[in-house]
């Protein structure tokens, strides 16, 4: 068995996994060659995460064989699997936030005689290597998203990871940054390493990938040897069982509702004390999408944030209809009709150590009570209306809800914001990371409370979904917002020289 495994970097091989309610993996393989990136594909709950968390460690199989580099494994914690050549690259970042860049990159395994100093130096040149620059001398709570991302991926790359798991690597890079990434994903493999690449953005997939390997309902469906040999809407077939694409239609314009969210010269610094907004004026009107476009790290983040109560503007107003709430809090927000599914869905938007149950009511808890102490049975009942609605997959409703996938999650969080009705609705990056079906469900209800009324503030990095959904756009650059623009009569070369800093006169 060890001689057919050498061709191999990674063979997962019949792999069983099941969790209460759930069977996540049921027989599925993965063969990976050396010096390949290899593609694992499949929607939301194919068992992708269950897989690859096999691999690094974090789960042992209840049945199946794990082989890395021609040995067999039987990781018993992250650590083996990390002593062995893995490195696991997670959607939800594993950083901490008031260490460096530098700190977090060697945590745990830097020798205890190098300095400061010669640690930052090492560091820095790590990053230069492969086209990943990042501060080293950082605070993490100070980086972008994006920037969070590459210190990810560095800390495999210090640890010299032979097999390196990457999933969703570019749901938070802009497309300049994910191109980067490409470069840097080729040659690692050009030098000898595996990369496993989970992601939903098939283009990608071809662009970067050499193989594939397509999960669904926990089992292998499909082997591609060479993906130039396959077109996108195959992939889609393979994946989901049909070619649908994962953008709703949006119903033609209604005449515009009353104001519902108006921003008036609002400015606001970011984490280091810089501008992040400057002058913002906007309104959002009952009935409709607005759209805000913009490459990554122009104060969309900043934006949503002022808005939501999380960080106070420095001048301006904001109003929700009519009602001045400039610097009010997150939750005297929410029962103002103001909603927000946040970027960062664990840690700003859920609670990862709390419950299903628990973070399901944690906006709405006022309302669960019997007399003055929380009903258990209001919350539960409450809990499983939400995920029968939004059609959340979850085993135990009093489990962690860090053992969800991002796409559930996403429902969840979204079903607890609209669960009160609100009139305001701020989305950021609503779709991120998710499968095709996924992407069209969290459409479908942004959709869907535009039609109710509800005025909705769109901020995504992905133009095709901004274009698809929004009534209006208004675009942002280093933080102005520097022009707005009708979806369906604006081309793509004008957005783009917007976003640039270059909108027409």
């Amino acid at each position: 068995m060890a001689s057919e495994n050498a061709d191999h970097a990674v063979w997962l091989r019949g792999i069983e996994k099941q969790f209460p309610g759930v069977i996540a993996c049921a027989g599925a393989d993965l063969r990976v060659r050396p010096g390949t990136i290899h593609a694992l594909l499949g929607e939301n709950g194919a068992g992708k995460t269950t897989m690859v968390n096999v691999l690094a460690g974090v789960y042992r199989p209840d049945a199946g064989e794990v082989w890395v580099n021609g040995q067999r494994c039987s990781f018993h914690s992250p650590a083996d699997a990390i002593a062995a050549g893995v490195g696991m690259v997670y959607q939800e970042f594993r950083l901490v936030p008031t260490l460096t860049v530098a700190e977090n990159i060697v945590l745990g395994s830097a020798p205890r005689l190098l300095r400061s100093v010669e640690i930052e130096e090492r560091v820095a040149e790590l990053s230069a290597a492969y086209g990943m620059v990042a501060d080293p001398t950082r605070p993490v709570w100070q980086l972008s998203m994006g920037e969070r991302q590459r210190v990810e991926i560095l800390k495999s790359l210090w640890r010299n990871a032979s097999v390196l798991v990457m999933d969703e690597p570019t749901a938070v890079l802009t497309p300049g940054e994910a191109a980067e990434l490409g470069a840097a994903l080729r040659a690692m493999a050009e030098g000898g390493r595996s990369v496993i690449y989970i992601s939903h953005k098939l283009d990608q997939v071809v662009a970067f990938c050499d193989e594939a390997t397509v999960l669904r309902q926990g089992k292998t469906v499909a082997t591609v040897e060479d993906l130039q040999e396959v077109d996108l809407t195959s992939l889609a077939e393979m994946m989901v069982g049909s070619s649908e694409g994962g953008y709703v239609d949006r119903p033609p314009a209604m005449e515009a509702g009353p104001e519902v969210l108006s921003l008036q010269g609002v400015c606001a610094l970011n984490d280091r004390g810089l501008p992040a907004l400057i002058d913002i004026n906007m309104t959002v009107h009952a009935g409709e999408i607005v759209g805000i476009v913009g490459v990554s790290g122009n104060g969309q983040k900043e934006l949503a944030e002022v808005i939501n109560g999380l960080r106070r503007p420095t001048e301006g107003r904001v109003t929700v209809k009519e009602l001045d709430i400039t610097g009010a809090s997150p939750g005297d927000l929410y029962g103002m009709g103001l909603a927000y599914v946040p970027e960062d869905r664990l840690g700003v938007g859920l609670a990862p150590k709390m419950s299903v149950v628990d973070n399901a009511v944690v906006r709405s808890y006022r309302s669960q009570r019997q007399g003055i102490f929380l009903s258990i049975t209001k919350c539960v009942k409450f809990c499983q209306s939400l995920v029968e609605r939004f059609a959340v997959r979850v085993g135990r409703l009093n489990d962690p809800i860090a053992g969800l996938s991002g796409g559930n999650l996403q429902r969840l969080l979204l079903g607890r914001e609209l669960a009160e009705q609100p009139s305001v609705l701020v989305a950021a990056q609503p779709s991120r990371g998710l499968d095709v079906q996924g992407v069209a469900a969290i459409q479908g209800h942004l959709v869907d409370q535009r039609a109710a009324g509800v005025g909705v503030l769109l901020i995504s990095e992905d133009l095709d979904e901004l274009l698809a959904l929004s009534d209006r756009l208004l675009v942002m650059f280093e933080g102005r917002i520097v022009g707005e623009y009708g979806p369906d009569v604006t081309p793509r070369t004008v957005l783009g020289s917007a976003m640039a800093g270059k909108a027409p006169k």
